[in-house]
C-alpha cells in the first residue's frame, strides 16, 4: 500500500495546531469560542495571544455576530464550536451577516458525523455540508487527517471569504505528507487505476484506500482521490478520472442528499454523465455507539467502500 501510518490523532487536534501557529504568524487572526475550548483544542492559541481570544459562552448565534463584526475592523476570525451548532443552530445568523455580504469568517465545526460517536443522534450532524455548499460564495472544506486539516486551518487564513472548515473527533490515521501544501480547490490524486474511480472525502479517504488495497489483491484497479474541498470542487481532476475508468464511486460521512456525491452526480450530469455509486449515510440520523460500530451499521467504511466498487462493476 502505497499510503501507510505510525500513529492516530484526531482532526480536531490538527485544527489546534495550525490555530496555535496562525497565533504567531497573522497578527489579524482572532478566535471565538461558544463554551468548548478544550474540544475544539484551542488551548495554545490562548496561551500564545489571549488578548485575541474570546469566550462567548453557550451563545453560539452571538459568536457568529461578533465575528462578522470583528471581520469589519480587519480582523479573521476563526469560530470554534460542534459542526451541529456551527451550522443548523446559527444558520440564519451565517446566511444574514456572513454569507450575504461575503464577510472573512472561518466557521471551524468540530464533532462532525457519526464519528461523533456516543454523544448520539441529536450532535451527530449529516447535513451540514449541504447546507453550507448551498450559501452563495461559502468555501467548503473538508480535510482527511490530522496533517491536512492543520495546514488547511493556515491555508484558509489567506483567503479572502467565509469558509466553513469541517473536522472531527475520533482519533485516525495520520497518512498525508506533513509538508505537503493545502491548495484550496484542488483535489489530490492519491492511487492510480483503471477499474473504476473512487472520490472520498474526510474519515472516508482513509477508508477508500483500504478498500482500494484490498481491492486490489482481487484484481480490481482503483484510483483514489482525495477531495478535500467540496466548493469549490475541482471538476477537471474528476472528470479526467472518469473519462479513464467509465465508473464512479463517491465516499463521505454525511447524508447522501446534499454532499460531495450529490454535487459530483450534479456535475457529471452536466458535462459527462457516468455510473455513480453513493457510500453515506442513507437519510437517516444516527444513534450512539462506538464510531466503528456506527461505520459499519450505516455502512460508510472500507467494507461498504469495496461493496460499491462491486456492484458499479456489476
Amino acid at each position: 500500500m502505497k499510503f501507510t501510518y505510525t500513529e492516530k490523532k484526531d482532526t480536531r487536534s490538527g485544527f489546534g495546531a495550525g490555530l496555535a501557529e496562525l497565533a504567531d504568524k497573522n497578527p489579524n487572526v482572532v478566535a471565538l469560542c461558544a463554551d468548548l475550548i478544550g474540544s475544539l483544542k484551542m488551548e495554545k492559541f490562548i496561551e500564545k495571544a489571549p488578548e485575541r481570544f474570546f469566550q462567548v459562552g453557550i451563545a453560539e448565534a452571538n459568536m457568529m455576530g461578533l465575528a462578522a463584526g470583528l471581520s469589519i475592523t480587519g480582523k479573521i476570525p476563526f469560530t470554534g464550536t460542534f459542526a451541529n451548532f456551527s451550522t443548523s443552530r446559527v444558520y440564519d445568523q451565517i446566511r444574514q451577516s456572513i454569507a450575504y455580504s461575503g464577510k472573512n469568517v472561518k466557521i471551524c465545526a468540530s464533532h462532525a458525523g457519526l464519528t461523533l460517536g456516543e454523544d448520539g443522534a441529536t450532535h451527530q450532524v449529516l447535513e451540514d455540508i449541504g447546507m453550507m455548499k448551498m450559501l452563495p460564495g461559502m468555501t467548503v472544506i473538508n480535510p482527511c487527517d490530522y496533517n491536512q486539516t492543520k495546514a488547511a486551518t493556515i491555508a484558509i487564513a489567506d483567503h479572502e471569504g467565509p469558509v466553513y472548515l469541517r473536522f472531527g473527533r475520533p482519533t485516525v490515521p495520520v497518512f498525508m505528507p506533513e509538508d505537503m501544501p493545502f491548495e484550496i480547490g484542488k483535489g489530490i490524486m492519491l492511487q492510480e487505476g483503471t477499474d473504476v474511480t473512487i472520490v472520498a472525502t474526510g474519515h472516508l479517504v482513509w477508508e477508500s484506500l483500504v478498500a482500494a488495497d484490498e481491492l486490489e489483491k482481487e484484481g480490481i484497479s482503483c484510483e483514489v482521490i482525495n477531495i478535500h474541498t467540496i466548493k469549490p470542487l475541482d471538476e477537471e481532476i474528476i472528470l479526467k478520472s472518469v473519462k479513464k475508468t467509465g465508473k464512479i464511486v463517491t465516499a463521505e460521512e454525511h447524508n447522501y442528499l446534499g454532499g460531495l456525491g450529490e454535487s459530483i452526480a450534479g456535475m457529471l450530469a452536466r458535462r459527462y454523465p457516468t455510473r455513480q455509486e453513493f457510500v453515506a449515510v442513507n437519510d437517516t440520523f444516527g444513534e450512539s455507539a462506538t464510531p466503528a460500530e456506527l461505520m459499519k451499521k450505516y455502512k460508510i467504511d472500507s467494507t461498504a467502500v469495496k461493496e460499491a466498487v462491486k456492484r458499479i462493476l456489476a
